[in-house]
């Protein structure tokens, strides 16, 4: 799991919005030091695989996924949160390109349509597994069956292209 990602969600794991709508549903405390595991240069495969398995069980829960959504959708958080993020990431061009598409309304229409579909996120749950297992072949094979057969796929890579996101989350540190 990139380290900026898991500094990312420590600010919003920070945001009393945030934790207040999964507050019922998970030990807050196990997940804060998880993602302070994860934020270090180095984190151990077992915690990165840990975080991964908590993540995907976590969308799985309706509302979960609407507190992750509501980090985009809803202004009063998606600002504070981007502005906190800005300075932690190391690379000022992949900051800029997230906040952009963080504020286009195409954007986050299409994260939850993405997020909305369980079959969707299948196919990105096998193609992490896919990544994380080292599995390249499986990576390509489940990403190609993303875009071919998910149009909110290719919308939200359209947009995120557009905001110029995929050209810097490609460019070298």
């Amino acid at each position: 799991m990139n380290r900026n990602l898991a500094k990312g969600l420590q600010v919003a794991w920070d945001l009393p919005e945030f934790r207040g709508g999964l507050r019922h549903l998970i030990d807050l405390d196990e997940v804060s030091v998880l993602l302070a595991t994860l934020s270090v240069p180095e984190p151990d495969r077992e915690v990165e695989r840990g975080a991964l398995l908590l993540l995907r069980s976590g969308l799985e829960a309706v509302e979960v996924r609407e507190a992750v959504l509501l980090l985009l959708e809803r202004d009063e958080v998606r600002r504070p949160l981007v502005a906190a993020v800005e300075p932690l990431v190391d690379r000022p061009g992949q900051a800029a390109a997230i906040a952009s598409a963080a504020e286009d309304p195409a954007v986050r229409r299409e994260v939850r349509a993405v997020l909305d579909s369980a079959r969707v996120r299948e196919l990105i749950w096998q193609a992490i597994d896919s990544q994380v297992s080292h599995d390249r072949l499986g990576l390509i094979r489940q990403t190609a069956l993303l875009f071919v057969r998910h149009s909110s796929v290719r919308r939200l890579a359209w947009a995120l292209r557009r905001h110029g996101v995929l050209r810097e989350l490609r460019r070298k540190p």
